[in-house]
């Protein structure tokens, strides 16, 4: 299982940078992502506790599940199926008030599931890609959330 973090600085509120990440149509801003739609709604929240999302992106296909959900500060999720086929024990979004605006620490924990040579292949595989679509996702919403004034970010 191979445990992959970005993070990023995000000069907006902390309320505006979760609920711009955690609306997560708002990910098809980033030419990485295809395709995001909310399957079930979540408890007391749209993307809370229990919603389902199901995203498509140049890498893949995934349902997710919200597994907490803790407004303005984390958010996390698991990924019960997905194409081509992983192994996935976290997703987790963490966000804290820093001086330049909000930190978002963005990890998840997974592994491509094929014998003898998984381990190798989400090292050298998966690891960048996944890395890469966070980054250009966090890229996205820091523009989102700069360029635009007040309410109008979310």
């Amino acid at each position: 299982m191979e445990t992959m973090t970005v993070e990023r600085v995000i000069d907006a509120p902390i309320d505006e940078v979760f609920a711009w990440l955690t609306t997560t149509t708002h990910y098809t801003a980033s030419p990485l992502v295809l395709r995001c739609r909310l399957a079930r709604r979540g408890e007391g929240a749209p993307y809370g506790v229990g919603a389902v999302r199901s995203h498509l992106w140049v890498i893949g296909w995934f349902r997710e599940r919200i597994t907490r959900y803790e407004p303005p500060y984390a958010t996390e999720y698991v990924v019960e199926r997905s194409l081509p086929p992983a192994r996935h024990e976290l997703g987790r979004m963490e966000l804290s008030e820093v001086a330049d605006g909000t930190l978002v620490r963005w990890t998840t924990r997974a592994e491509i599931p094929v014998p003898l040579v998984g381990a190798f292949l989400t090292r050298r595989l998966a690891r960048p890609v996944i890395t890469r679509t966070f980054r250009n996702i966090l890229d996205t919403a820091d523009r989102a959330l700069t360029q635009l004034p007040g309410p109008e970010r979310a």
